[in-house]
């Protein structure tokens, strides 16, 4: 046996052997260019990591001003803040609708950095100007990790990983159309399970090798070697048959699933039906029609364009003679894998290639998920309601699972009527009642904007294969219109549950008919604990928890709501501007009652752990009134009476219940994108809130009964540059949750 068999059996037993001497070992988490380079460990469980999209939402529920230009506060005409994180993290992502907003400022760690592009100096008449555009400085933000509105129809994209270790925000210098949504990750404050040291945003320019990456889009990216095994093999499929495409024995990770049709059979053969069970589990974790999972609501090619998606980790590619489906997502699986494949609408197939490629995987299999493909059918969605596209605690028998969000395809008309898009995505992890992501819309989403002005575009991570507006339409097919979302970076981690919402229409009226799959790795297990609960304005959990708080106000009864959708019964008729109308509907989002309270000093208390935990997340309810809540968190283990308090990090709140929305009036592309902001204050009624703060396991490892530590920090930020928030701010607290992370037990 040579060194090289001898260095790859240590590896793969080093788990084992960490596990026997009782030192649970987390996978480490690919960060900045690692969550591109090694974009192979999705599968694996992030603990300690938490994903968020913030965005320029209307704060009142509705669609005023199309979700844009909805700003937390501003500190000068030309800074305008949309967001503001505090503690280590990574913005993963960036998107506006056209050039708007800029020039952009990034702040990471209180250093400001102006970012514009082509188009900002002179936005006059664009079209008449600008065929192509690109983000400035473009050395720091090339392709394929930004695209701009020229290429997406609409939108200006950045995927460029922005780092920082204490604080990052954005801030637009003008207002006009200033919509926006940004996705980031944040880390506990000594994390040391990272594959590389957090370090602020150096400005040089992205890791060639990423740039590379992600040019390969629409190519073969699975892995070459001898230690690559290919099965590849022709079918025929009968009307009506289920047949077994594969059965593999012993643990692999699937690396390109692929598809090869006779081009005039692609449309009927994407409407069969693609089954996955791994491990011999009762339910199959993927169960979809062919051409949704690929990425595209049909298959229909009437222009004969070569990609219908040309993505990343799936794409839809057609020569003279045959389609290509090809999918790339990692899919791990410990003992079995079996693929079958159903015709359900009454064709014959009589000769198509299946090809599938696998590696061994030589992991631990309780640090990684399966991958899962869920499908939904929404024919007629309930108004007033969202549309729940994936609730993890009901799929395949039910929850908890937990793991990674890593995207999505879904169709949102039959009918052409783009209008559907002005629905927001919602997503909700762990039974928070928060979401922790909400954008500003579907196209967006989707990578778009302006409705993609009707046309199709597909690029690396996001696209609108299909579909045309009602209008353009030749065929019944063109009236299908379909978008997706892949997330390789700027995945959502969870760890009991995943609730993946979408609006139809700005305010959940849209009446079309919606079908998604949604892309996701998950255990059957929790890695999220729920160990503690903490009222702290009840004199029983007060006493329990021995909760201390000099300087707490008495507490107070509020009757308030949760920031989720509207609440009247007779939503805004229509925008400023004029872009949509609304029928009548009822969409109540009722209020609720609770005590809770403020104080400006610092807060004790106590709370239980598992001490096998793998690090800590606590949740807070508060009244979202007081603007800005910031304070440092210590930490101690409670039943050791000469231990030291440990700093955590600062858990902070940007912004407040009251904000501003801002569009000068005038026509798009015309002297009014130069105007100054013209402020409109906003009071959501919506001061119920929750949010999370992480605690790293270097600090609550080994401890049963965790001590801490509430240090109020002033903060006299203003609303406006001349006019301060309605109330002064302070530190609001009702609730805790403590959740300790494990890892997901294994037989």
């Amino acid at each position: 046996m040579d060194i090289k068999n001898i260095l790859f059996i240590i590896w793969a037993l080093l788990p084992l052997a960490i596990m026997a001497q009782g030192k649970v070992d987390i996978p480490t988490v690919p960060i900045a260019d690692d969550a591109y380079l090694q974009w192979e460990r999705l599968p694996y469980h992030k603990i300690g990591v938490r994903g968020y999209m913030r965005s320029t939402y209307d704060r009142r529920g509705n669609n005023y001003f199309s979700d844009a230009g909805h700003f937390l506060y501003q500190e000068s005409d030309a800074f305008n803040v949309t967001l503001d994180v505090k503690n280590p993290g990574i913005l993963y992502f960036k998107r506006t609708n056209f050039f708007h907003g800029s020039p952009w400022h990034y702040e990471t760690d209180g250093e400001d950095f102006i970012v514009k592009e082509t188009a900002t100096d002179d936005p006059v008449d664009i079209y008449s100007k600008y065929t192509h555009t690109e983000f400035i400085p473009q050395n720091l933000f090339p392709e394929p990790l930004t695209w701009t509105w020229a290429t997406t129809k609409g939108a200006d994209l950045m995927w460029v990983p922005i780092p920082f270790e204490k604080s990052f925000r954005i801030a637009y210098s003008r207002t006009y159309y200033g919509t926006g949504y940004y996705i980031y990750h944040t880390y506990p404050l000594g994390a040391d399970h990272l594959s590389k040291p957090l370090k602020r945003w150096d400005k040089t320019p992205p890791n060639p090798k990423v740039v590379n990456f992600i040019k390969k889009a629409g190519t073969d990216i699975s892995p070459l070697g001898n230690h690559v095994k290919t099965i590849k093999k022709e079918n025929v499929l009968a009307a009506y048959q289920k047949i077994e495409l594969a059965h593999i024995q012993g643990s692999s990770n699937i690396r390109l699933l692929q598809f090869k049709i006779p081009i005039d059979e692609a449309l009927e053969f994407g409407k069969n039906r693609l089954i996955v069970t791994w491990d011999q589990r009762w339910h199959a974790s993927i169960d979809v029609p062919l051409d949704l999972f690929f990425g595209a609501g049909h298959l229909y090619n009437p222009e004969n364009k070569e990609y219908l998606v040309k993505g990343l980790p799936m794409n839809i590619r057609y020569d003279k003679n045959y389609a290509y489906l090809s999918c790339y997502w990692p899919m791990p699986f410990e003992k079995t894998a079996k693929i079958e494949l159903e015709e359900r609408n009454g064709h014959n197939f009589s000769n198509f290639e299946f090809t599938l490629k696998t590696e061994p995987f030589h992991g631990f299999f309780g640090h990684v998920g399966y991958f899962h493909a869920t499908y939904s059918d929404h024919p007629a969605p309930e108004i007033g309601e969202d549309i729940t596209f994936l609730d993890s605690d009901q799929a395949e028998g039910g929850g908890p699972w937990s793991g990674n969000f890593v995207g999505m395809s879904w169709t949102f008309t039959d009918t052409g009527n783009l209008s559907a898009l002005e629905g927001d995505p919602r997503f909700f992890f762990d039974d928070s009642r928060t979401p922790q992501a909400w954008g500003t819309g579907s196209e967006e989403w989707g990578g778009g904007g302006n409705y993609w002005g009707g046309e199709n575009m597909t690029i690396p991570l996001a696209g609108h294969p299909v579909g045309k507006a009602a209008k353009a339409a030749k065929d019944s097919l063109d009236l299908i219109n379909s978008a997706y979302r892949f997330l390789i970076a700027d995945y959502f981690p969870f760890g009991k549950r995943a609730v993946i919402r979408l609006e139809h229409g700005g305010v959940n009226t849209a009446e079309e008919h919606y079908s998604g799959v949604v892309y996701w790795y998950g255990a059957p297990n929790a890695t999220l604990q729920l160990t503690d609960t903490f009222n702290v304005c009840n004199s029983n959990d007060i006493k329990e928890h021995k909760y201390r708080s000099p300087s707490a106000n008495t507490p107070y009864l509020l009757t308030s709501r949760y920031e989720w959708g509207p609440h009247t019964d007779m939503p805004d008729r229509h925008s400023p501007h004029g872009q949509e109308h609304y029928k009548e509907s009822r969409m109540f989002f009722p209020t609720e009652s609770d005590s809770v309270r403020i104080m400006k000093g610092n807060s004790q208390f106590e709370v239980n752990l598992d001490p096998d935990n793998l690090g800590v997340l606590l949740r807070r309810k508060f009244d979202y009134q007081y603007p800005n809540q910031e304070a440092k968190v210590w930490v101690k283990n409670a039943d050791d009476s000469i231990s030291d308090w440990n700093y955590t990090g600062i858990w902070y709140t940007s912004g407040s219940s009251t904000a501003y929305a801002s569009w000068p009036k005038g026509k798009f592309y015309s002297q009014a994108e130069l105007a100054p902001p013209k402020p409109e204050i906003i009071d959501s009624d919506r001061r119920w809130r929750e949010e999370e703060f992480l605690i790293a396991r270097k600090f609550t490892e080994g401890i049963s009964k965790l001590a801490i530590k509430i240090e109020w920090v002033p903060n006299t930020k203003k609303l406006l540059k001349d006019r301060p928030f309605p109330i002064e701010s302070a530190w609001s607290e009702a609730r805790y949750w403590i959740y300790c992370y494990k890892l997901p037990s294994t037989k």
